[in-house]
């Protein structure tokens, strides 16, 4: 069964499974005691951090090894902005960060911290400007992914990175999706990752805190990792993790050329085969593997059980999902459909036949969809001139669906009135109508739910 989700997590590279198994034997003891086994261990350590540390590109003293992508962001921005504390308290993000950096920001920001959420354009990148403008005296620390999780799109870190360095304030960048393809340029301070993004285990992270940058760890004190990570190193796991960085970037050149030329294919494919589609993210600043689409009157969530049906795991960024019942962050920032949303991130070594059969099946998925969802009726009344759908009560992309069915029963220049109260509906009415060329006029206040005025242009 094809796996496209390694923007998740990747399969367990060929590499990491062997230094997994090899070092079980030798890596078991605790690597701070002096006798032979400890030794031993400590050797395993020392030499996984050097590795680590070369392909990052950063001392072995600036590295530690965390239990996870998220524990290392966490911990980086509680220390930087502890350690920056006579600064000031205010923290920058981008509006698309991953949601570990900003439920840390969630934190801060409860705790009376200031925090601006820098906005992105509609493929999901940030300017270096609008940073640079958000930089205050008190700023303690700003924070920008290297690569965008959702839609692959990458972000101009050095450019932040010069603005930032210029202020005197420390960039911590989460590089968790780019790591595997290569360094993060630029003068960045801090730097965290997850080595199951790039095949290694899951349960390894990693955090550099450049020599120079005020850093306060917190919480109870622990004499593991420099005092920035607390707890018995998972040796095995941080030595498979190690060894596969290194070996999926030995092969990250050719793949990353292949990988794009699957992507293109499927970025070039999909709005030719499926009707009314949108693929989002930049088209050419992004992630070799990694693409995303969404697709007018589909559940996202009913969309990746056929998906999966015919053999395909994809993951969806979607409105449509009954786990959130909310708005991808990341689309809705990007102000970009929402409503069927699929994201395909191809791990190393996908095969072109797999992509073939991924769009061959993708047509009829969406249609089964499509028209399973078709069925209800717009509920249409005409009303002081103006034609209203109720759709309260109705789950995105009902609204968006009925909407369509109605558009054509009033006169160019005329306009419907859409009342709901799904949230997701305030982005994809908007996106329905950037795609289909009629107008958004805006949002009304309305008795029941909200209304979404959008008048005919053709």
């Amino acid at each position: 069964m094809p796996y496209f989700d390694a923007a998740s997590a990747a399969p367990l590279h060929p590499v990491a499974r062997q230094a997994l198994l090899a070092s079980l034997d030798e890596g078991w003891a605790d690597p701070a005691r002096l006798y032979r086994e400890g030794r031993r261990a400590r050797l395993l350590l020392d030499a996984a951090r050097e590795t680590a540390a070369e392909l990052v590109g950063c001392r072995p003293d600036e590295l530690v090894f965390t239990s996870s992508g998220t524990r290392a962001v966490h911990s980086g921005i509680a220390g930087a902005l502890a350690g920056r504390r006579r600064a000031g308290r205010h923290l920058i993000v981008s509006a698309v960060e991953h949601s570990s950096v900003l439920h840390a920001a969630e934190v801060h920001e409860a705790d009376g911290g200031p925090v601006t959420r820098v906005a992105v354009d509609r493929t999901g990148a940030v300017a270096p400007e609008a940073y640079a403008a958000a930089l205050r005296p008190d700023t303690a620390l700003a924070c920008l992914q290297s690569a965008n999780h959702e839609v692959g799109t990458e972000q101009p870190v050095a450019e932040v990175a010069e603005a930032c360095r210029a202020a005197g304030v420390p960039l911590l960048v989460d590089a968790a999706q780019s790591l595997g393809w290569g360094r993060v340029g630029g003068d960045w301070s801090l730097l965290a990752a997850s080595a199951h993004k790039w095949g290694g285990p899951s349960g390894v992270g990693l955090l550099v805190v450049r020599k120079g940058v005020r850093f306060a760890p917190q919480g109870p004190a622990d004499e593991r990792e420099s005092g920035r990570a607390a707890g018995f190193e998972n040796i095995p796991a941080i030595v498979a993790a190690a060894a596969s960085l290194r070996a999926v970037r030995a092969e990250a050149a050719e793949e990353a050329a292949r990988l794009r030329e699957l992507t293109e294919r499927i970025r070039a494919r999909v709005p030719e085969l499926v009707p009314d589609v949108e693929v989002v993210g930049d088209p050419v600043r992004r992630l070799p593997g990694v693409v995303t689409f969404s697709c007018l009157y589909v559940d996202g969530e009913a969309l990746l059980h056929e998906l999966d049906r015919a053999g395909f795991s994809v993951s969806s960024g979607s409105s449509c999902t009954s786990s959130t019942l909310t708005p991808s962050h990341v689309l809705k920032a990007m102000g970009v459909l929402s409503e069927g949303n699929v994201r395909v991130s191809l791990p190393p070594g996908t095969p072109a036949e797999d992509v073939e059969r991924f769009l061959a099946a993708l047509p009829d998925a969406v249609a089964g969809v499509r028209e399973k969802l078709g069925a209800p009726a717009p509920a249409a009344v005409v009303h002081e001139g103006a034609l209203v759908v109720d759709a309260v009560g109705k789950l995105c992309p009902v609204p968006v669906i009925e909407l369509a069915k109605v558009i054509g029963d009033v006169p160019v220049g005329g306009t419907v009135r859409v009342l709901a109260d799904d949230e997701a509906a305030r982005l994809d009415i908007p996106a329905w109508c950037a795609m289909r060329g009629q107008e958004y006029v805006g949002e009304e206040p309305a008795d029941r739910g909200c209304a979404f005025v959008v008048r005919r242009l053709s």
